[in-house]
């Protein structure tokens, strides 16, 4: 994977910004710390960071020209099937100069246009200049595993494949309420929109052109399936045959590259089946997992060892403590240059950083849980909308249950926050539901702004047309359940977490369940071959079921907790008190209200400190980054 990034002036005024290219192309560095390139054409500029993988020569060095000189690609990802396509492109008399996908990749845009997109195996994210009608066009993968940033306005088009690069540009940095309001909600910010105004994300699945007037037009080439289609696969021991086979060649062909490459392994499911197939095409395949040492309960290095037992791999367990993630605290903040609370992203970083030390290249099992039914949420929807006197029976008990100590760092107490949870939102419809599920700190409308900063009703109703924009696939079918997942958490929690902090640490993950053929395959499936009143990924375990160790199908899943409470009541506290919570900052600052604020602390410190861990952990997010960004 690299870094990539440009701007396209429109005018005189628009090229003043054109030298901040290697400011921006520079902030980008962990993403390609392998060589750098620039490109420049009369109103436009092109910034390469590269991080090498295949054809790692200096003939695969972008931004990369064709023969004739018109056509310069910055690209960031891998094609998978780029030798295939190569094949093509020479029984058509393209002769190449490298071995490089980025040249295959240009060639096949040169001879199909906007149709080459259909064609690819990948994720990526590019950019392609014509000098001739000096234009720009923009593309991004199926699912948005690689990410893209733009900014707009009458002077210039500028985009990038992280934030940081966009401001090097000196573009305006004004917060969009709206945008703020939905990370309160659900701990990141959904594409197309970002925390600033007029700054966007290129929607998954979806290319620009951008003439040199300024016109810009922005086209979808990818959808992800009609769930009003009848099944294809009704015979399920076929479709567990068709899930393997296409799980295989996917594995395979993510496994091309130059230099040396694993697996991570968690003892999951997900990344146990990834393993075990990579492991029959290559002799000394290494896998990484992480264990903890003072969370006991969240550790999977057991099941993950058994994997690695069974299939003879090069296994290496990274055992972290409490104060290892805490250590690496403050260099998840500092990389993160849009708020974005996931706190596992923490342990990802970690993973990431002792991954780095032996590969260049890890597979991962990401994906499998959206499009297969995996998460813990999935069952509770199951069970909602099949109702059933337990389930009734916790919908009669929201009352008592409203009145329990909850918080997610006990087991009891975890326990009686999903019930009422659950008890929560069997009342409501399936739509409420999901977005009441898929909250993470939960904050309401103007819950916790002053009067000044509070949003107005034009800005309250943009964020009701968002969560209707998010939700408007949530129907009756279970399935939208799950396409609502790829759409939503997919693209904008998981896969960003995976991106952003294995780029941090200059490494390539690759997602072999986020082949678009896999993920046409799950949908066209019937519900009951995903999930049923008793199991989870169903048809996943089943037909893998003689590559994984027994053990592995007698547990329950298990996430990883980071110990906020902890923290916030030892080492971070005199951040919240002293710095980014603190009565000063926050009367200086004027965004959040002081007597919500002084609630939510007296909650956070109290016996019974419920949502108030996920809110406060937020705020402190968005507290850091507003502080780096607005008070430097």
């Amino acid at each position: 994977m690299c870094g990539i990034t440009g701007i396209l002036s429109f005018n005189e005024n628009g090229k003043k910004y054109l030298h901040k290219i290697n400011v921006a192309t520079h902030s980008l560095q962990k993403r390609g710390p392998d060589g750098e390139g620039f490109y420049e054409h009369n109103n436009c500029v092109l910034g390469h960071r590269r991080l090498s993988i295949i054809d790692t020569s200096e003939l695969a060095t972008q931004p990369f020209t064709d023969s004739s000189g018109r056509y310069t690609i910055a690209f960031n990802g891998e094609i998978f099937n780029y030798q295939e396509l190569r094949k093509q492109l020479e029984t058509k008399g393209i002769k190449f100069k490298s071995q490089s996908d980025t040249e295959v990749l240009l060639y096949l845009f040169l001879n199909e246009k906007e149709n080459c997109l259909e064609k690819l195996d990948g994720e990526f994210a590019f950019a392609i200049y014509d000098k001739v009608n000096e234009e720009l066009f923009l593309a991004r993968d199926r699912f948005g595993i690689k990410p893209l940033y733009f900014y707009k306005d009458e002077e210039r088009f500028v985009f990038a494949s992280e934030m940081k690069a966009l401001i090097a540009f000196d573009i305006p940095k004004e917060i969009d309420k709206t945008s703020l309001q939905t990370y309160l909600h659900l701990n990141y910010i959904p594409a197309p929109y970002s925390i600033f105004k007029n700054v966007l994300k290129l929607d998954a699945g979806n290319y620009m052109v951008i003439k040199k007037n300024g016109k810009t037009a922005k086209f979808a080439y990818y959808s992800l399936p009609d769930l009003t289609q009848t099944p294809v696969f009704t015979n399920y021991e076929k479709a567990q045959q068709e899930l393997k086979s296409l799980l295989e060649k996917s594995v395979q062909k993510r496994m091309i590259a130059d230099v040396p490459l694993g697996t991570f392994l968690s003892g999951g499911i997900d990344s146990s089946i990834i393993t075990a197939i990579a492991a029959q095409h290559t002799k000394h395949l290494n896998t990484f997992s992480i264990g903890y040492k003072d969370e006991p309960i969240f550790d999977e290095t057991y099941y993950a060892q058994l994997v690695a037992k069974k299939h003879k791999t090069n296994h290496t367990v990274f055992q972290l403590s409490n104060d290892d993630l805490f250590a690496n605290l403050h260099q998840v903040l500092d990389y993160i240059d849009e708020p974005f609370a996931d706190s596992s992203a923490l342990a990802v970083n970690i993973l990431s950083m002792h991954t780095r030390k032996h590969v260049t290249v890890a597979l991962s099992g990401d994906g499998a849980d959206e499009i297969f039914a995996g998460y813990n949420k999935h069952a509770a929807e199951l069970k909602a909308r099949k109702g059933g006197f337990k389930a009734q029976l916790v919908k009669s008990s929201h009352t008592i249950l409203k009145h329990l100590p909850k918080s997610r760092n006990s087991k009891t107490g975890n326990k009686i926050r999903q019930l009422e949870k659950f008890a929560e939102g069997m009342k409501l419809s399936e739509q409420e539901r999901y977005w009441q599920w898929a909250k993470w700190s939960g904050f309401k409308a103007n819950e916790v702004f002053t009067k000044e900063f509070a949003l107005n009703s034009k800005a309250l109703s943009e964020f009701e047309k968002r969560k209707n924009e998010i939700l408007k696939n949530l129907n009756i079918d279970y399935n939208s359940v799950l396409l609502t997942d790829v759409q939503l958490v997919l693209e904008n929690d998981m896969l960003v977490k995976v991106d952003r902090m294995t780029m941090s640490q200059s490494l390539e993950v690759r997602v072999p369940f986020l082949d678009h053929k896999i993920v046409d395959f799950a949908f066209s499936l019937p519900v009951n071959f995903k999930i049923d009143s008793t199991n989870r990924k169903k048809i996943l375990k089943d037909a893998f079921k003689d590559m994984l160790p027994e053990e592995l199908y007698h547990r329950c899943k298990k996430g990883f907790e980071v110990p906020l409470l902890q923290w916030f009541k030892t080492d971070l506290k005199s951040m919240i008190t002293e710095d980014l919570l603190s009565d000063n900052f926050i009367l200086q600052q004027n965004i959040f209200s002081l007597d919500s604020i002084k609630q939510l602390k007296s909650e956070l410190f109290s016996k019974n400190p419920n949502e108030a861990v996920a809110k406060v952990w937020a705020l402190i997010v968005f507290q850091y980054w507003w502080k780096k960004y607005f008070n430097a």
